[in-house]
């Protein structure tokens, strides 16, 4: 991840004494751009009573007067809301306000499984039928061409709440509020859809509705809109309420969540309110947790949020669970080598594969697509990009094709295709991400070089006044150069060490004993830290920097075999085998020019090069150790062996019967099957490869056919096969003797060859 300082002209000092602001507080003001009287003054004293005239928003006033309309003649109103904790929070506020007011209101929520993303022609239909005669869509409506018209033609006005982007035609609704409709007079475009529904309560009740603000701050930090602007207050003023709530059904929530009323922060609602209410529609009805933002008595509030906390737990589990397969899959089918991820697994829960495919793409840097089949046979899923590659861009031309139906942007999406179209699918994303333009890698801001030596919790205190964070307004990261690091330790999940007086702690990055000396740069995140009643500050590591070490002796050759993410510091990254520069670029962020292939005997005397894949065999480690280079450090991650493991005479066994089984194939055609036969796609191929070496097998076109009354042979009668073992156990030594012995044999210290090595 590329990194450069944030710049900005100093604030003023006449700024600075007139709201006393701190040196940290008034440079992040700054930096972000508050950097005059009237935006200080916004920021640290706006409030609900200082936000826009809502009838400024487009079609406010019909949508009010429709509203009041229905109030006045008793029609019956639906709400029609989403599944997720913006639709959710939407729905609350509207149907609250509306109970207020006295309506006969009742409300919707789809189902993820059964109805899809946004509006549904037959819960439209539905709707009608059940004497509905005014429908308020929130947190959607903007795409309902076709069910705005149909509820529009059977005598049921609609009017559609929205943040979401138009198609190229707009529903002909009854009224059409959108915060971000074109040539509209509203000052903020930004508003999440509660918080959209937010401006319509404060139109109804002609006032500034404070008693939604919390829930209009849940949905805003949920969708991860802007936090500036009104955004900032909506945010603000919605944590403070929240931190004070009375709310039964959010009292339950925080106290389940094991959050403490009064330190509720932003980060806490996006860690752990919002993914609570998102669980219902991940993995049920997501019309629980908008009864539960309803509830009245704490009895119903809290035997909801038990319900919600269960919900939870068990979308925590089958996110850990299908993680799990999915690097399983990954291994067993080698799929590490390809350029992109497309897993599929009929038996994992729809409602995850979002949250899968983030990860996956965290650990992998590949673009992802995770797939399962729903109840009614249709492969649906959710994808995720890495750095760099428009998602959207890559897979629209496939629709229609491999793909059934698809819709996202840039960096996610959502799609659906069939079984029999999942080869071609994975087939078409490969070809994509190699065929496609990369985007330039996006670079990161920090906020300055700071010194352990003047960090305190008055920083952390000083740096909230900035807050709170989110999209547009960042939390603050950064630099400390060349920390000096003690008492480290190892813990579950990460590590925490001390910089300074100051401890830190990481998560993300497998740091371990070894690479300490190598650290030369932490990008970290202030924050506090309770632990036995006593509150410190703490540094959260965001990202590392490597560099030669300057504390441990400079050694020619170092052994970082074990070192999955240490890169960054080398002159030269070197590869054995070309087939592995995709997977080293894609792999490590590496540049094809940082990365000299050992063939075409660069000279890189006196340079620090990083060694990244397994030679083929002795002699090709022997001509690169024989360089004079300055340091030389040995990975030897990369490959292309066929699988972890030679494949078994139990594997050739089922290949061959697989074979017998289904001759006239393509290639490609039996190497689909590595699923059913419980094998990778790389190891069926090499096996056929055998084969035909062995004479077992011929191609006639471009299908494989057996050769009639094949001579009886040992596979060691395979020169290709007798290559290939010398291969793998040749990698095996490599990557599996001691480290002294490595170094030793490197060094040219042993006799006689690595073989004697042991």
């Amino acid at each position: 991840m590329k990194w450069q300082e944030r710049t900005a002209a100093p604030l003023a000092s006449d700024l600075v004494e007139e709201f006393q602001l701190s040196p940290l507080t008034a440079k992040l003001f700054s930096l972000r751009g508050i950097d005059n009287e009237e935006k200080i003054d916004y920021w640290l004293h706006a409030s609900e009573n200082d936000l826009a005239d809502p009838f400024l928003m487009h079609d406010m006033d019909k949508a009010v007067g429709r509203i009041n309309q229905a109030l006045d003649e008793g029609e019956k109103i639906t709400i029609y809301g989403d599944y997720d904790a913006d639709g959710i929070t939407a729905t609350a506020i509207m149907t609250e306000m509306l109970t207020i007011m006295g309506a006969d209101v009742h409300y919707f929520i789809p189902d993820r499984f059964k109805d899809g993303y946004g509006p549904s022609l037959d819960r439209y239909k539905d709707i009608v039928a059940d004497g509905t005669k005014l429908i308020i869509t929130v947190d959607n409506g903007a795409t309902g061409i076709e069910e705005v018209a149909y509820a529009q033609s059977h005598g049921v006005d609609v009017i559609v709440t929205d943040h979401h982007t138009f198609k190229e035609e707009k529903p002909d609704a009854y009224a059409l509020v959108h915060c971000n409709y074109p040539g509209q007079a509203y000052p903020f475009d930004d508003y999440c859809g509660a918080g959209v529904a937010y401006t319509i309560a404060r139109a109804v009740l002609e006032d500034t509705a404070s008693e939604f603000l919390e829930l209009a701050m849940i949905g805003t930090i949920g969708d991860m809109v802007k936090v500036s602007g009104e955004g900032h207050v909506i945010v603000k003023r919605g944590l403070e309420m929240l931190n004070e709530s009375s709310r039964p059904g959010l009292e339950a929530l925080i106290r389940n969540a094991g959050l403490t009323p009064g330190m509720i922060d932003e980060e806490d609602v996006g860690f752990s309110i919002a993914p609570r209410l998102n669980a219902c529609g991940r993995l049920a009805d997501a019309s629980l947790a908008v009864r539960l933002l309803l509830a009245e008595s704490p009895g119903e509030a809290q035997e909801l949020a038990d319900q919600i906390e269960k919900l939870n737990n068990e979308r925590k589990d089958l996110t850990q669970a299908t993680m799990q397969a999915a690097e399983a899959q990954i291994k067993r089918r080698g799929y590490q080598k390809e350029a992109t991820l497309t897993l599929y697994d009929p038996a994992w829960h729809e409602g995850v594969m979002g949250l899968v495919a983030n990860k996956i793409v965290e650990k992998y840097h590949k673009p992802t697509l995770m797939l399962t089949k729903n109840e009614a046979g249709l492969v649906k899923g959710s994808g995720r990009s890495s750095q760099g590659f428009n998602l959207f861009n890559a897979l629209k031309p496939f629709e229609g094709k491999s793909i059934t139906q698809f819709g996202g942007h840039d960096f996610a999406c959502g799609l659906s295709t069939t079984e029999e179209n999942l080869n071609q699918l994975r087939r078409d994303f490969n070809q994509s991400y190699k065929a496609g333009e990369k985007a330039p890698e996006k670079v990161q801001e920090y906020d300055g070089t700071i010194s352990p030596l003047d960090v305190d919790l008055t920083s952390v205190y000083d740096l909230a006044q900035a807050g709170p964070f989110g999209t547009d307004n960042p939390q603050p990261v950064f630099l400390l150069d060349r920390p000096q690091i003690s008492n480290f330790r190892p813990m579950r999940k990460g590590c925490s060490f001390m910089v300074g007086p100051v401890r830190a702690v990481d998560f993300d990055h497998g740091l371990n004993q070894t690479v300490l000396p190598y650290l030369r740069q932490m990008l970290v995140k202030l924050a506090s830290n309770t632990f036995k009643g006593k509150t410190n500050v703490q540094f959260r590591i965001v990202d590392l920097h490597y560099g030669q070490s300057l504390y441990a002796p400079a050694a020619r050759i170092v052994d970082f075999r074990g070192q999955e993410n240490l890169l960054g510091f080398a002159d030269k990254y070197l590869l054995f085998d070309e087939r592995n520069l995709s997977q080293a670029m894609n792999h490590f962020g590496i540049t094809k020019e940082q990365i000299s292939l050992a063939k075409d005997n660069e000279d890189l005397s006196q340079q620090v090069v990083s060694v990244l894949d397994v030679p083929a065999n002795e002699a090709q480690l022997n001509f690169v150790l024989a360089k004079p280079y300055r340091q030389l450090y040995l990975r030897f991650q990369l490959d292309q062996l066929p699988g972890e493991t030679l494949p078994s005479r139990g594997n050739f066994g089922l290949v061959w019967q697989y074979f017998l089984a289904h001759p006239g194939l393509k290639p490609n055609d039996y190497m689909q099957a590595a699923g059913q036969l419980g094998m990778d796609p790389d190891s069926i191929k090499f096996i056929l490869r055998v084969f035909f070496t062995l004479d077992f097998v011929k191609m006639e076109e471009d299908r494989l056919l057996p050769k009639p009354s094949p001579t009886k042979k040992s596979l060691d009668d395979s020169a290709y096969y007798r290559s290939v073992k010398a291969e793998y156990a040749f990698a095996n030594k490599l990557r599996t003797i001691s480290s002294d012995e490595l170094i030793r044999y490197a060094s040219g210290l042993a006799n006689g060859g690595l073989q004697n090595v042991n």
